[in-house]
């Protein structure tokens, strides 16, 4: 926190205040160009300073300070080039005079000039550091490393030799070895942090200087100062670092007792490589100590301000939600000018991060796996099988999880193919039949048969059911009546056939066919029916708990036995860290099945290893005090209940069982206890 006045506190905590905010802009060219408040555009200005990322805290960041105005000003923005510009926060205290706190020093990295306005964004010194670094053969203590990086880059270093010196590791002679990642002097700068227990920033006179984590909170914080605020309900606390050892290819462990909490990796600090394992040791723990203060509850505030604060102040928040006996750190700072003052301190749950912890723990193992394979250039692979059978439905189901390591910083491919029995939903489908119809149609009379009476023939009409017969004689034959008529020899024609008159049989008349009509109709029907439809598979990957949202793939299939291939390119691998790839299925429009062995997975590279999977063994002891009874030989009874739950990917089947029944002794005289 800015050194301030006791008057000044008291004026920035009261119900109303009167400020007012100035700058300065200085040029390259010595053109200097004062600027008031009436000259900043409303809810334009703005300052943000961070120590931390966005998720967990961070040991040794450089992060630069970041500014942005717009002002109603006429200069030209080509001279602005690398300018300089100063802030100051002014305060009119109780007694009508004015403390002035500074904002900072910044330096013009954009500037666009709009209709009437001139915009600015600029950035601390930090980006100055951004300047190559070749001084690989430097031997020196923390001191020497900052001062000839300040010298390298024109920034003046807040401390003196004696300050850094009394730190615990601050005496220490320090050396960087050949081989290492270091490019900048704001690399080297980082690295030198860590080794403080720190992390660098620019002050506001726009001084390089170090901060560390503290326990004393530096002012409190009322309900009625803010506006909005969100408290997390766990503590960020640091019980663990670990520390790679380039030459050994050993991740170092050092742990407070009792190790409850998060480990800070700290990679391969070029640092901490040459020396004893004595000194390696010593200086790994002096980090640990300088973290053991992280106790901080992690928040999100909006304030009404107070232009004092700084990024690394502790914190003590009172009224509403918070809880006032807990302490916490501002790890971002955003000042509107002329407006709200947003605070945060981020952290992870020790809870949730400590199986990844625990991991982290166990990787000098994979390191020493992986040693001759990164000497040759082998490519380790390490495989998956799916031990369990699954059903893939509508809820995400983790269908592959593979942990892996690396001892340097590339990249891995993921490999899989997967057999799902699909069962897709039914669809119904309907449709219009259309068509014609043909209709036959009979005249009236047409069922009888006709006949012609011609020399030695007889003709008959109608049949033997219907129609009334008539015949006809030839030569000399009689005429006949309506059942029968006489040939000429005197035969006889029956109503249903003809004789001719000779004593052979006559031609018979035709059997009436008759002609009808047809009628063309023409048709339409509603016609429903079910088909397979088409189940839509969804594929999530996920990578160290993030999921990758910028390749999803998805697949369609009708009913049956089906192949899912799946590849991913799993890029900037964190060397010498546990690395966890999960892949999640699920569906739509139907349900699959994976049966055991379906699934095949791999993940390969160069320099990697892979743990084995747990094998799901648990073993758990308990046991009971010695307690007496209160008088006679009465035994009292007690019970105890057991909660399991199990959550793993590779194996789902488990064995409970208990290696002896409790007994309790009473007078020396065993007495068993009934149904336990």
């Amino acid at each position: 926190m800015y050194p301030v006045s006791d008057a000044f506190l008291r004026a920035v905590r009261s119900n109303t205040r009167k400020y007012y905010w100035t700058g300065t802009i200085v040029t390259k060219a010595g053109l200097s160009y004062e600027f008031e408040a009436k000259e900043i555009v409303k809810g334009s200005g703005y300052i943000s300073r961070q120590c931390c990322g966005s998720t967990e805290i961070e040991l040794g960041t450089v992060y630069a300070a970041e500014m942005g105005i717009t002002l109603l000003s006429d200069i030209d923005r080509y001279t602005l080039e690398d300018a300089q510009v100063t802030l100051v926060f002014h305060l009119v205290l109780a007694d009508g005079s004015v403390e002035d706190v500074p904002m900072g020093v910044f330096e013009v990295s954009e500037a666009n000039r709009l209709a009437k306005c001139l915009e600015l964004k600029a950035y601390d010194f930090m980006l100055r550091f951004d300047r190559s670094f070749n001084g690989f053969e430097t031997v020196g203590t923390a001191y020497d490393f900052t001062a000839l990086c300040c010298k390298m880059c024109r920034v003046e270093f807040a401390h003196k030799r004696a300050e850094i010196d009394a730190m615990p590791n601050g005496g220490v002679t320090l050396s960087v070895y050949t081989e290492n990642d270091i490019e900048t002097c704001r690399d080297v700068l980082f690295y030198v942090a860590q080794v403080l227990g720190g992390f660098f920033v620019i002050n506001r006179e726009g001084k390089l200087e170090l901060r560390k984590y503290g326990k004393d909170p530096v002012m409190k914080v009322e309900q009625r100062h803010r506006y909005s605020s969100s408290f997390s309900d766990f503590i960020t606390k640091y019980t663990a670092v670990s520390s790679t050892n380039k030459q050994t290819q050993i991740a170092e462990y050092y742990a407070l007792d009792p190790d409850n909490g998060l480990t800070m990796n700290l990679g391969v600090n070029p640092l901490l490589q040459f020396g004893l394992a004595e000194t390696r040791e010593m200086l790994c723990r002096n980090i640990l100590t300088d973290l053991s203060e992280i106790r901080y509850v992690p928040f999100d505030s909006d304030t009404i301000g107070n232009p004092a604060l700084d990024v690394g102040d502790v914190l003590r928040f009172a009224g509403g939600q918070a809880d006032e006996g807990q302490i916490t750190c501002i790890t971002s700072i955003r000042q509107k000018i002329g407006g709200r003052q947003s605070l945060k301190c981020v952290g992870k749950n020790p809870r949730l991060a400590q199986a990844k912890s625990r991991n982290d723990k166990n990787i000098s193992g994979l390191l020493n796996q992986i040693e001759d394979n990164a000497k040759t250039g082998k490519i380790g692979i390490h495989t998956f099988t799916n031990a369990s059978a699954y059903e893939i439905g509508q809820t995400r189901m983790k269908l592959i999880s593979i942990q892996f390591a690396s001892s340097e910083e590339n990249h891995m491919q993921f490999f899989a193919q997967i057999v799902v029995d699909v069962a897709a939903d039914p669809v119904e489908r309907s449709a219009e039949a259309v068509g014609t119809v043909v209709i036959p149609f009979p005249n009236e009379g047409s069922n009888g048969e006709s006949g012609s009476s011609t020399d030695g023939s007889g003709g008959a009409t109608g049949s033997g059911e219907s129609g009334n017969g008539s015949g006809g004689t030839a030569g000399d034959g009689e005429a006949g009546n309506e059942d029968e008529a006489a040939a000429g020899n005197g035969e006889t024609v029956s109503a249903d056939g003809g004789i001719s008159g000779n004593d052979e049989p006559g031609s018979a008349g035709a059997e009436g066919t008759g002609s009808g009509t047809e009628v063309s109709v023409d048709v339409r029907l509603p016609v429903k029916w079910q088909e397979d439809g088409m189940a839509v598979c969804h594929v999530v990957f996920e990578f160290n708990d993030e999921e990758i949202v910028e390749h999803c793939p998805v697949e369609t299939w009708h009913s049956g036995e089906h192949i899912l291939s799946l590849y991913y390119p799993i890029e900037k691998i964190v060397a010498n860290y546990t690395n966890t790839f999960n892949v999640y299925l699920w569906m739509e429009n139907g349900k699959g099945t994976v049966e055991i062995g379906s699934c095949i997975a791999s993940v390969s590279g160069q320099a990697m290893a892979a743990e084995d999977a747990w094998d799901g063994k648990l073993e758990v002891e308990d046991y009971t005090a010695r307690f007496g009874f209160g008088g006679g030989l009465d035994v009292k009874g007690f019970e105890e209940e057991m909660v399991l739950q199990m959550k793993e990917t590779v194996n789902r089947s488990f064995d409970v069982y208990f290696a002896e029944k409790p007994v309790i002794g009473g007078f020396c005289r065993p007495v068993e206890m009934e149904d336990v």
